[in-house]
């Protein structure tokens, strides 16, 4: 089963593009508020109508400006699982499920799969939020559709119910190896979800689908890197090839040839590096590339681990060091003045476009 999406979409002053494919995969779209995520799936759904392109479902067209078709939601075969659930308030759990059943002879088996026996007669109200949610995927299942949208449905559980609903819709996608779309603004959910990462870095505008490990691995923009996670990003001054000022950290940086896997073709505007890759070195250290001195600003403590600011004499934003809590207590005593000497290492580095 394979989703082509090649659409632009204008509302008042938003402007939606979004041209991509999915082949039976998971994918996952980040973005800020506003950015287009619900925009895109709404479209993708029929709710609304894009003003051109087309989305092509295997070899069913759903919607072709061209050629003046735009098939009904009821009619395009996918299932889109809302953040609020959108559950008939006057509906008992049985009828909201056989409401949209294809085959009514698996309501009472979908009932059983979510754990939800025993509560065929209640109404929405009278169910818990979990309920609720397994009661929404089981809505969406009897619906059998080709494709999948689910648009934030984690946005307003806590980390209990979060995985609960996250592994019933992992194993509900392996099972059924139909296309999906998740949207989301959290990183980590989006690593665990999906097979292919893209993101709105610009308002409106969809990048191309990255396989997730290259896409955390190698941002190619400055939008990309700070979706991903990466709090660590400088401006460039280059000096040579090879050579250039971190204008935001006051201190040099020397490159490889080939920086996190991308070949230095040109001199690029920022560069970038994650939290957790920095090393602490020894004053004898001094000299050598990538390392600087620096002053420990403030220390962060998380649930089970660290985050470190360090501020350098001609900086302008803090860098971050993310350590565990047994690594922080054991070098913690070796900083009494809160100077040290720390290194970031060049195959960590990353060059990124604005």
């Amino acid at each position: 089963m394979s989703l082509s999406v090649k659409i632009e979409k204008r509302l008042g002053d938003f402007f939606l593009q979004a041209d991509f494919e999915a082949d039976n995969q998971r994918l996952a779209i980040l973005g800020q508020s506003g950015a287009g995520k619900s925009l895109l799936l709404k479209c993708i759904a029929g709710i609304e109508k894009p003003d051109r392109g087309r989305i092509i479902l295997d070899d069913r067209i759903l919607f072709d400006s061209e050629k003046k078709i735009n098939l009904p939601p009821q009619k395009r075969r996918a299932g889109y699982l809302f953040q609020n659930y959108a559950l008939f308030p006057n509906m008992t759990l049985y009828q909201n499920i056989s409401q949209t059943a294809k085959n009514k002879d698996s309501v009472n088996e979908l009932i059983s799969r979510m754990g939800l026996s025993g509560k065929e007669n209640e109404y929405p109200a009278r169910l818990s939020g979990g309920e609720q949610q397994r009661l929404a995927l089981a809505r969406l299942l009897a619906s059998e559709p080709e494709l999948f949208l689910f648009d934030e449905p984690f946005s307003a559980l806590d980390s209990n119910r979060k995985a609960e609903l996250e592994r019933l819709i992992l194993e509900l996608l392996e099972e059924k190896k139909s296309p999906s779309i998740l949207v989301t603004h959290d990183r980590n959910e989006a690593f665990r979800m999906a097979e292919k990462i893209a993101i709105f870095a610009d308002r409106g505008r969809l990048s191309l689908p990255l396989e997730k490990h290259d896409f955390f691995e190698r941002p190619s923009t400055v939008g990309a890197a700070r979706l991903s996670g990466c709090k660590n990003i400088t401006r460039l001054k280059w000096l040579d090839d090879q050579r250039a000022l971190a204008l935001d950290w006051g201190i040099r940086l020397h490159f490889d040839g080939e920086t996190s896997g991308r070949k230095i073709l040109s001199r690029a505007p920022y560069a970038a590096f994650r939290a957790h890759y920095l090393e602490i070195c020894s004053p004898a250290d001094a000299q050598k590339e990538n390392v600087f001195s620096c002053r420990i600003k403030r220390v962060i403590e998380d649930a089970f681990s660290f985050t470190v600011y360090f501020e350098q004499e001609d900086s302008t934003s803090l860098i971050h060091w993310e350590i565990s809590k047994s690594a922080w207590k054991e070098i913690e005593a070796s900083f009494p003045n809160k100077k040290l000497y720390v290194r970031i290492p060049k195959d960590k580095l990353m060059l990124l476009e604005p």
